[in-house]
């Protein structure tokens, strides 16, 4: 399976039919919920690819110039930038789409909210130190130079800072929406994994065993795969239902959202 094929199959039909979903939802009236309104989602998605773009590309050349994944070469067209296929820049763009398209589908779908919203400071500071701790031992691993354990600390070392941030910006939001955030990212993630795993089996890329933990689930996914689209799914829904979410707007720049919020309110907040 050559990687453009595998992106066409297996990224771009499904784009294109969550599209045509989200596209008729909106024909039909059938809104986000009116909580999840407070940016437009297309601007989000935007926004969020920039940001995959750029964050993920100087890690990603990394990993392949320090042979922790490769791909066959006879499989992609021989146009790189960098150490990278134009091929896997390709993917960055069009994995946040997807998620997002999805998060999109279910949002109008899943019901996000049973009560009313109320700021918790201390979920934000408990998810954050937590998050921190598993990043300060990732760091701890990855510096210890232990060769199998190479591709997963550098998955979370790169990956959790930026969870982090999120984090501490509105783990009480994600945990107000966690019937959307969980269901959006548990099977987003599960899709992607299928489709690795396919694409591992039929050699279009390679993940190194030598620098991985050589833990295979079902035989043929390497386990820092899974991470890896957990990673990134989680990155992707925080975002998403964060720009969304209209609690977001007490924490937000009033330039932003528009100075629809006092300072007496974000205060509160």
């Amino acid at each position: 399976m050559t990687y453009f094929g595998f992106l066409l199959q297996f990224v771009v039909v499904p784009i294109v039919v969550l599209g045509i979903f989200v596209y008729r939802d909106r024909r039909m009236g059938k809104a986000l919920p009116q909580s999840l309104r407070l940016l437009p989602p297309a601007l989000v998605l935007v926004v969020l690819v920039g940001i995959a773009l750029i964050y993920t590309t100087p890690w990603d050349n990394y990993l392949v110039a320090t042979g922790v994944w490769w791909y066959d070469p006879a499989l992609v067209t021989g146009i790189t930038l960098g150490w990278v296929p134009i091929e896997e820049y390709t993917f960055f763009i069009l994995q946040p789409i997807l998620t997002g398209l999805w998060v999109l589908f279910l949002a109008r779908r899943v019901h996000v909210v049973d009560a009313p919203f109320k700021p918790r400071s201390g979920v934000r500071v408990v998810s954050v130190v937590g998050v921190g701790a598993v990043w300060f031992a990732s760091l701890l691993l990855l510096l210890s130079g232990w060769k199998p354990g190479n591709y997963l600390s550098l998955e979370l070392v790169w990956a959790l800072p930026p969870i982090a941030l999120q984090l501490a910006f509105g783990a009480d939001i994600l945990w107000h929406y966690r019937r959307l955030v969980f269901v959006s990212i548990a099977s987003a993630t599960l899709y992607l994994c299928g489709m690795d795993a396919l694409a591992i089996a039929s050699g279009t890329w390679t993940i190194n065993p030598e620098l991985s933990l050589d833990v295979l689930l079902g035989g043929v996914l390497p386990v820092e795969e899974a991470v890896f689209f957990l990673l990134t799914n989680m990155l992707l829904v925080f975002g998403l239902v964060l720009g969304l979410a209209t609690e977001s707007a007490y924490r937000l720049p009033a330039q932003i959202i528009g100075g629809k919020v006092s300072q007496s309110e974000r205060l509160t907040q």
